[in-house]
């Protein structure tokens, strides 16, 4: 189906601290790849986004801070939309879920969903701090984890096994910011009843978006397959947009309900501040002329495929007509964490990196986690732009420009007869608008860029092979004729990379005194540039990183590394707690174990074992040998030597890499995992018996 306008939406990212690269490779490079390219189509596009200001995680980081939570908003609000716009994100409108429009919006949208009857209304005992006197949400809810036991598992996930949990199966849960033991108490909600939407879901999901990404229509597959269940809408908290009921004292909307409103109010703004460019708000949410596309990261995939797609069908809208969604960028090998400031946030790149934000956009497109989960390192980001940005496209837009000036005085010289040569080249370049073209239409954002570079890697060469500083020594004419076509290639890689490299582009246009108005139809032409029209002034379009940049990052990562192992350790002994005590045992039991002091003599790694030490005593009966699996707690083994052990003597005697050992030393496990052996109080004789 044809559309006549598409209205492209951006995750709203949580205005609880900044944006990070795995924001940018999921959502928002994307998104406005897809925005540009739309536009330079001549498309009628609007591209919405704005800070999602509401939950319990800015309320927390207010109060350990001592400042509002209006505070906290403003403060990442004001920055996340300064980098964006720093970045070239080229939002037509970013505005905010503190807004007056949205507080009214939402309210209204609620409001209408429950005179309509499309609610359920609930009461459940749900999780409560009787010290605080708040509820918690799954997130901010820790325990032990049921699966492998961790301790400081979220309510949600265990983030070291990776099991997917609620609250009810933590052992010994209690609240994340404080450490107080919970309750339970009841309390009343509204639900959206997705069982009464599941038919419809199924029928428009699995029947009619079959073209939506794998991971889209496979996570989306999964839950209906699972059986929907009624979704709460409200919550018990002081921060939000109050519920616009009666008997709703003391709960807002649950910001899964009140964000994705988020699109519509932005627009209603944007609408009533440009009323001569968007026209009415409702013809972008209710015309049918209008295609709607959802820009997300895998972790919201079920509230806008699943979710909020119900909310819009309860009250007429349109529905989104795919939802490219990436999956995660991780970072140096790991999870990116903005809980362990794990990341690289895009403020910082541009206070590091300043006029290089196109290098960013470039890494983070050509490793984009479209299909799978993707690693950023500084290393490939270096090479990306010193091998390729740099050494392909930057190096054949400078030849063809700086031979230009310096034969022909900066003007397009004319083209001649052309060889065979020259028109098989033409003959590549002109095919690749329908080649580019066709992969940004389905999403693949990094096969697009990739031709891209591949029409410089053409134009790199053609300059090579031709060889113009030679011709010019003797063919003049024939220089004329390459350099011309030449600087035809570099007029469509600034059209072709403008979607990517609006930056680059952007500067590329100005050296070739393109005009504003080209665009995407002019792409694959080989006439876009004049015989004889002036060229601007040249520079070069992209500059080597040195090895002290990235060693300066690097340097970043190992102390943000160390830090966040220490604040582990912290965290595993303020939560750690005894294991329980075994079944009830005797003294006979006991009696059995000939447990007796000895003294160390020498304490040594034992070859091709890195868990193994071998252990020489005096037990004051001889002395024996004994291996004990404790070297991982014991770098340096030579720090026991002298002090005094327990071991049990009556063991029978075990061969262990060929080593016979004579007995067992006792040790102890400590809250952070490691063993410690354990030493009498006071010095005694060897082999003094244990009573």
């Amino acid at each position: 189906m044809a559309f006549n306008r598409t209205l492209i939406t951006a995750a709203l990212p949580y205005a609880n601290g900044p944006v990070h690269i795995g924001h940018l490779a999921g959502v928002y490079i994307p998104a406005d790849i897809y925005a540009r390219y739309l536009r330079l189509k001549g498309k009628e596009v609007m591209f919405v986004c704005g800070s999602d200001e509401h939950g319990v995680p800015v309320t927390i980081r207010a109060r350990k801070e001592g400042i509002t939570t209006q505070q906290v908003v403003d403060r990442y609000h004001e920055l996340i939309k300064r980098s964006f716009a720093e970045f070239g994100v080229s939002f037509d409108i970013y505005s905010r879920t503190t807004s007056p429009t949205h507080h009214q919006f939402a309210a209204d949208y609620f409001r209408k969903m429950y005179e309509d009857g499309q609610f359920v209304e609930e009461t459940s005992e749900q999780f409560y701090d009787p010290e605080t006197g708040h509820f918690l949400t799954d997130r901010n809810i820790r325990g032990e984890c049921p699966r492998c036991h961790s301790l400081g598992a979220y309510g949600d996930q265990c983030e070291k096994c990776g099991a997917t949990l609620s609250p009810d199966e933590l052992i010994n849960p209690y609240n994340a910011e404080t450490g107080n033991p919970l309750a339970k108490k009841a309390t009343k909600h509204w639900y959206l009843p997705l069982d009464q939407y599941q038919a419809w879901l199924e029928d428009w999901i699995l029947n009619n978006h079959k073209e939506w990404r794998p991971n889209v229509y496979g996570q989306c597959k999964s839950w209906l397959d699972g059986g929907l269940k009624p979704r709460a809408v409200t919550r018990d908290l002081d921060w939000g947009i109050p519920v616009p009921v009666e008997g709703a004292e003391g709960k807002v909307l649950y910001v899964w309900f009140d964000a994705p409103i988020g699109y519509i109010s932005n627009t209603i703004e944007l609408c009533r501040q440009q009323p001569e460019k968007y026209g009415d708000w409702q013809k972008w949410w209710k015309d049918k002329d209008t295609r709607m596309i959802h820009f997300i990261g895998k972790d919201n995939i079920v509230f806008h495929c699943i979710v909020f797609p119900a909310m819009l069908k309860a009250q007429g809208y349109n529905l989104p007509d795919n939802v490219p969604s990436n999956e995660f960028l991780n970072l140096e090998g790991d999870k990116i964490s903005t809980s362990r400031n794990w990341a690289v946030w895009l403020n910082e790149y541009l206070d590091d990196f300043p006029g290089k934000q196109d290098v960013l956009r470039y890494v983070l497109t050509a490793n984009a986690p479209e299909t799978k989960d993707n690693d950023f390192t500084w290393a490939d980001f270096q090479a990306r732009n010193n091998n390729e940005l740099v050494a392909i496209y930057g190096n054949f837009i400078n030849r063809a420009l700086v031979l230009t000036g310096k034969y022909f005085e900066g003007r397009v010289p004319a083209c001649g007869e052309m060889t065979d040569y020259d028109k098989e080249v033409i003959a590549q370049i002109t095919s690749y608008k329908s080649q580019i073209e066709s992969l940004l239409d389905a999403f693949r954002f990094r096969d697009a860029q990739k031709e891209a570079m591949n029409l410089a890697r053409i134009g790199n060469k053609y300059l090579a092979d031709t060889e113009p500083w030679k011709l010019a020594k003797t063919d003049m004419n024939r220089t004329s004729t390459v350099l011309h076509i030449a600087l035809q290639i570099a007029a469509n890689l600034a059209i072709a990379f403008e979607p990517f490299l609006p930056f680059s582009s952007e500067k590329l246009k100005n050296m070739l005194q393109l005009g504003a108005t080209i665009g995407w139809n002019e792409l694959g032409r080989m006439d876009i540039l004049p015989e004889g029209q002036q060229l601007g002034e040249v520079s070069l379009l992209f500059e080597k990183i040195e090895d002290s940049a990235i060693k300066h990052q690097l340097d970043r990562l190992e102390r943000i590394k160390t830090e966040n192992e220490a604040a582990a350790k912290a965290e595993a002994l303020k939560n750690w707690r005894p294991e329980p005590v075994k079944e009830p045992t005797t003294i006979d039991d006991f009696d059995k174990m000939d447990i007796r002091v000895a003294t160390v003599l020498e304490c040594t790694n034992v070859k091709k074992s890195d868990r193994l030490l071998q252990f020489k005593l005096d037990d004051g009966m001889g002395g024996r040998t004994i291996l004990s699996g404790i070297a991982q707690s014991y770098p340096d083994p030579s720090v026991l030597i002298g002090k005094q052990v327990l071991f049990i003597a009556n063991f029978p005697p075990r061969k262990m890499m060929g080593i016979e050992s004579q007995g067992m030393i006792l040790s102890a496990v400590d809250a952070d995992g490691r063993l410690i052996v354990v030493t009498p109080s006071s010095p005694a004789h060897p082999g003094a018996a244990v009573g």
